[in-house]
């Protein structure tokens, strides 16, 4: 890794670097788990409006009428999600998972409740999924524009196949590691005994500390500049999992747990205001309940071993995809640079 500037940041692959074992899917991203759909929406307005809204969808169907197997692992939990409680409880999800910044989050609620009741016009009680990141330093977050619109819109508009990262959807106004981030995605694809397997991973990335990133082991944060507003712990990440393995929900809250792994060798520290937090959720348990318990437990090393490196480059990818941005009142995130 030099200090030469490169006029456009490179990508894992122009680096050389290939983080982990395990080889990816097609699109190396959590939609290569066979149903699931992302879609962004996102804002930039004026001077001062740098957000935005991302929907992961778990499969194409009424999520409430096919729940999916679920579960959630809360690393540090200093934020303002929505709905993991349920999921802790109960062991599935019932709704899309949106990602947006932390004061848009009940706003989105609201709206996500109204899709939800469109779908299923008898029930009464729905349980939103909706995750946060802190975008004030980019972002008038007082103002908090997203509303039914813009959730209807990330909704309608998910789709399979490669996702833009990077600054889109809720990764519009983030920063980490002293950079521009953003989301990020990426998957790990392995045969076993079964057929073959795909977890994939998407983060909501928003911590670390400048100069303290490592990308696959190389402490490159010490070698470049940043960004002095933003040189602070501070700040949040969401890392969402997906896999089409029948792993039950107490299965996956064991996979969730390895997703701090994954987050600790990109440099980051869990730091006190940190909000971090995983959903992990299997695809095909919806129509096989129970099926989890088919899966030898001392397979689960592979899946932890996919979650920390999906996780990982799923991070350094947020990063590398965004760009320089200008903000509230005039604060720059800089776009990580000299890397070769």
């Amino acid at each position: 890794m030099g200090k030469k500037k490169h006029p456009e940041r490179p990508m894992i692959d122009d680096l050389g670097i290939r983080i982990g074992e395990i080889g990816h899917g097609k699109f190396n991203a959590i939609t290569d788990v066979q149903g699931v759909r992302v879609g962004h929406v996102t804002l930039i307005r004026g001077t001062d409006v740098r957000t935005g809204v991302t929907a992961i969808l778990p499969h194409g169907g009424n999520l409430f009428r096919e729940k999916v197997e679920a579960a959630v692992h809360v690393i540090n939990g200093f934020g303002k999600s929505l709905g993991l409680l349920q999921v802790m409880e109960l062991g599935n999800i019932e709704s899309p998972i949106l990602l947006t910044s932390t004061l848009n989050v009940w706003r989105v609620a609201d709206a996500l409740i109204d899709v939800l009741s469109a779908q299923n016009p008898e029930v009464h009680s729905f349980n939103p999924v909706v995750c946060e990141c802190n975008d004030g330093f980019l972002n008038d977050a007082l103002r908090r524009p997203v509303g039914p619109e813009e959730v209807v819109q990330a909704i309608r508009e998910a789709r399979s196949g490669p996702i833009s990262e990077g600054s889109v959807g809720a990764g519009t106004g983030l920063s980490g590691f002293g950079f521009k981030a953003g989301i990020g995605t990426a998957s790990r694809q392995w045969p076993g005994e079964a057929g073959t397997f795909t977890l994939g991973v998407l983060v909501l990335m928003n911590t670390g500390a400048a100069g303290a990133l490592r990308i696959d082991g190389v402490p490159v944060g010490k070698e470049l500049a940043a960004a002095s507003e933003q040189e602070k712990h501070d700040g949040s990440i969401i890392i969402v999992i997906a896999t089409d393995a029948p792993l039950s929900s107490r299965r996956l809250t064991r996979v969730a747990k390895r997703a701090a792994f994954g987050l600790a060798r990109t440099g980051a520290v869990a730091a006190h205001r940190s909000g971090d937090f995983v959903v992990a959720f299997s695809t095909t348990t919806r129509r096989t309940i129970g099926a989890g318990e088919r899966i030898p437990e001392e397979q689960l090393t592979q899946f932890f071993k996919a979650t920390v490196e999906a996780t990982e480059e799923a991070i350094v990818r947020s990063i590398l995809k965004a760009k320089t941005m200008v903000g509230r009142d005039g604060h720059v995130s800089e776009g990580i640079s000299g890397l070769q």
